[in-house]
């Protein structure tokens, strides 16, 4: 796994972040959003060094380097990362045909302030959409499915089912997978609060009573996926079994970007049947979690129907958008990258700014509750268990199951 988010410039700063409570959103920094639409005062979870890139390093020229979206350079940085994370060393890759890319981005500020700037020679391979993984099979000479996936905010955490299909089916044998978001533009924040979706207040209240919108956050986040007994077997680092997952859409309700509980409900149904999974044996889920006054109450509604019954105590229940703010395109790979925290250091981290439960959700009847403190997991005798949930704006939904990773001893690393 690698990662940068807000507060947390990789895994290790993450763990810390999560134990220690803290909240990575802050004032926009200076600069950022000088990009002729005003600079818009406010809130949000931001990554330091945007700009910077070790071009000769993955053999780009400076000139294309200046070209690239961010997110593209963002996404190779990460992906050498996770494979030295996994120790899987980037080069033995090479020329592989079973080595998928799978990337979920959704935003293309960079492309945006290319259209005002004038077109270049490699403008169109700097800004497409599709170059965010194609380049990273470029750079490591992989030559597998690569996909750039817009599902809108679902997207990284579909990417990583896609490619966890991808795998099952034999077309890979190791896949990169994961998510990237960066908001380069004030106008891109404009377009969101328009819509609606921003909190006034700057934070994200996830079932809180104060719920009013989110605030937005970036970043990126990759996970190596391979077979469990192939990654055994390799001596790779394994952080956490995927046991199964599921995706569908809402399918039509009271209107396009309102969810239905009823979708949400099945594809958690579906995502636990995939991994062979009893709802009740499910110790923990990861919230979609915006903070919004109507999607927490439809995702409390969705999540008590699927785990309520036969369940020996309340659902623990969290968003990690808490934190780091709704990284989007970038969501579900950053709620993911906290269960494998939470799983590796066997104790559920913190999920912040809850301090009233939103009135409009019943949780004694729905047999919910939000995870205020750090604390263990509820059966730490048993395997522990996790759901993680990512819903987008168009009712893209989806759902995956994650377990511990059997015991074994690690290789000590290389100083």
């Amino acid at each position: 796994m690698s990662c940068r988010l807000p507060g947390a410039d990789g895994p290790a700063r993450l763990r810390r972040l999560l134990a220690e409570g803290r909240e990575a959103v802050g004032e926009v920094p200076p600069g950022r959003w000088d990009d002729g639409d005003g600079d818009r005062a406010g809130r949000g979870g931001f990554v330091s060094d945007v700009d910077g890139f070790d071009a000769p390093f993955f053999g780009v020229s400076p000139r294309e380097a200046a070209a690239m979206d961010p997110q593209q350079r963002l996404v190779l940085e990460l992906a050498w990362e996770a494979c030295e994370d996994a120790r899987i060393a980037p080069g033995t890759l090479r020329g592989s045909g079973t080595a998928a890319v799978v990337v979920g981005a959704i935003n293309g500020d960079y492309a945006l302030l290319h259209d005002r700037l004038g077109a270049g020679p490699h403008t169109l391979t700097g800004t497409h959409r599709s170059l965010i993984a194609n380049r990273v099979s470029y750079v490591l000479g992989l030559r597998g499915p690569s996909l750039t996936v817009d599902s809108g905010q679902s997207s990284s955490l579909v990417a990583v089912h896609l490619a966890a299909e991808q795998l099952r089916r034999g077309t890979a044998a190791v896949a990169l997978a994961g998510g990237v978001n960066l908001n380069l533009l004030a106008a891109g924040t404009e377009t969101v609060d328009r819509f609606g979706a921003l909190s006034p207040q700057g934070r994200c209240h996830t079932f809180d009573s104060r719920a009013d919108g989110y605030v937005r956050g970036e970043g990126g986040g990759l996970v190596v996926l391979k077979p469990l007994s192939a990654a055994q077997r390799d001596g790779d680092r394994v952080h956490a079994v995927l046991l199964g997952g599921a995706v569908n859409n809402d399918g039509g309700g009271t209107g396009l970007t309102v969810p239905r509980a009823g979708a949400q409900t099945e594809v958690i149904r579906l995502a636990c049947a995939d991994a062979g999974v009893a709802p009740a044996d499910v110790q923990y889920v990861e919230l979609h979690g915006t903070g919004t006054p109507v999607g927490d109450p439809i995702e409390a509604e969705a999540l008590g129907a699927a785990f309520a019954g036969d369940r020996p105590e309340p659902l623990p229940v969290g968003s990690v958008k808490t934190v780091v703010g709704h990284l989007e395109g970038a969501a579900g790979i950053a709620g993911l990258l906290k269960v494998l925290v939470c799983l590796r250091e066997r104790r559920l981290s913190p999920s912040l700014n809850f301090a009233t439960p939103n009135p409009a959700i019943p949780f004694e009847t729905l047999n919910l509750e939000v995870v205020r403190e750090a604390r263990a997991w509820p059966r730490p005798q048993e395997r522990l268990v996790a759901g993680v949930s990512s819903f987008g704006v168009g009712g893209t939904n989806c759902h995956l199951v994650v377990a511990e990773a059997p015991v074994v001893p690690e290789p000590e690393d290389v100083a």
